[in-house]
């Protein structure tokens, strides 16, 4: 549990996003595997996808998506003293991808670091820079999901590679001591390791020194999810002593539009209340939720005050849920 005091909170004062040029269609992939825009939209609810290009990678993405939160903040790059990237692609085994935005922003100063865990990573994300501010150790943190999913998938494998995209979405946390309510409220994370075979990479630098393919058992991935999210999601409303009543915005992760739904039917949130974004965008990991949270600022839908919940589940198992005062 991650309740926190009410004298420090970490405040959303910026968001930002980036999306690769190339647009892909149903049809586009049609023409490669064997597929049809019916067939994914059914199972899936996605109808584009973005794809990174040549000189297209995570960390550019990431820098894009950050420099826009930062001006969104009304910041300068000088001002962020913490960076937390999430993804499962980074540019290098090492360094971490979250220095390469670093020295892109012109941050001599302060830390950065990567963490992983898959499409829960931005929920992780907010939840560890979360800790970080409320300490008092730091000030103000970029947290970035920044994915290039295109890169491991394998494009002959019809069941895979029409669920991903690329992207990147960055938001701005600042740590706050005033009495207005906004911030991060609390958070819940879990994981578990015995699920590994139903969704993970069969390649990496200790096995087989190969970047490797996604691999997917989609139909118990599915059947995990729902029951996985929601009871991390009630354990947030537990620990806030809100519900889902309480809600504003739904801003889940865009894996699937089917989960999305039942997740939101389980815990009787309506779908006027949910931020999605899976047609456009496909599963872009851990860039989803801050590219929905961006999508919902830019159109005028979250607005300050306002009470979101993000949540994901991803590879390993991880799940998670954080509840935010916009």
């Amino acid at each position: 549990m991650t309740l926190q005091t009410p004298n420090i909170r970490s405040v959303v004062v910026g968001v930002g996003s980036c999306l690769p040029e190339r647009k892909v269609s149903n049809a586009d992939l049609a023409a490669m595997v064997d597929t049809s825009d019916e067939w994914i939209v059914q199972r899936t609810g996605i109808r584009t996808r973005h794809i990174a290009g040549p000189g297209e990678t995570t960390s550019t993405l990431a820098t894009r998506a950050a420099e826009r939160a930062i001006a969104a903040a009304g910041l300068q790059p000088s001002d962020i003293d913490l960076i937390v990237l999430a993804t499962s692609t980074p540019d290098y085994t090492f360094p971490a991808a979250a220095t390469q935005v670093q020295a892109a922003l012109g941050i001599t100063h302060g830390v950065a670091f990567d963490l992983q865990a898959v499409c829960s990573g931005f929920v992780f994300a907010v939840s560890t820079a979360d800790k970080f501010l409320t300490s008092g150790s730091h000030k103000r943190a970029l947290v970035i999901g920044a994915e290039t999913f295109s890169r491991i998938l394998d494009w002959e494998d019809r069941t895979t590679c029409v669920l991903f995209g690329d992207g990147a979405g960055a938001i701005v946390l600042e740590a706050r001591g005033d009495d207005s309510g906004r911030g991060v409220l609390a958070s819940r994370l879990r994981s578990d390791g015995r699920h590994r075979a139903k969704l993970y990479v069969d390649g990496g630098p200790s096995t087989t020194q190969t970047v490797g393919h996604l691999r997917m058992s989609g139909r118990e991935v599915f059947k995990h999810a729902v029951g996985m999210v929601t009871d991390v999601m009630t354990d947030v409303f537990n620990d806030t002593g809100t519900s889902a009543a309480d809600l504003d915005w739904f801003v889940p992760h865009q894996a699937n539009e089917r989960i999305i739904d039942a997740s939101a039917d389980k815990l009787g949130i309506p779908l006027s209340k949910i931020i999605k974004t899976v047609s456009m965008h496909g599963n872009t990991s851990a860039a989803s939720i801050p590219l929905a949270l961006a999508t919902g600022v830019a159109d005028g839908r979250i607005k300050p005050g306002q009470l979101v919940m993000i949540e994901a589940m991803g590879g390993g198992f991880t799940w998670g849920s954080a509840l935010i005062r916009w």
